[in-house]
């Protein structure tokens, strides 16, 4: 069996797959700049699970962490998910023309 190289793409879409993690990048998209401290408060896990979710971001590419002194601020990245909608964008037309054919079913129904 060949091993194929781990893409960017498929590094953003495994890190996507969870929703913890994306709970976390919704969270930093309207709180920016939040501490690891902060960003673990509300969610029902120990800071080390925490981390190891934020690695995976990181790895992925969808945040950047800066150290402040004593603390650790996180930042969302947006570029990666920018590629996956261009990936998933060219697959549009399947689903369009579904979305298309229901529309007309419904309207024919009236």
């Amino acid at each position: 069996m060949v091993k194929c190289p781990v893409s960017q793409l498929d590094r953003t879409f495994s890190a996507l797959v969870d929703p913890t993690r994306r709970a976390i990048l919704a969270r930093l998209e309207r709180e920016p700049g939040l501490s690891i401290t902060e960003i673990a408060r509300p969610l029902p896990l120990k800071l080390p699970a925490v981390m190891k979710h934020l690695d995976v971001l990181s790895d992925a590419g969808l945040i950047t962490r800066a150290k402040h002194g004593r603390t650790v601020s996180v930042e969302l990245v947006a570029a990666p998910m920018e590629e996956a909608m261009a990936w998933l964008k060219r697959y549009e037309r399947f689903w369009s023309a579904s979305l298309d054919r229901l529309a007309g079913f419904v309207e024919g129904e009236e």
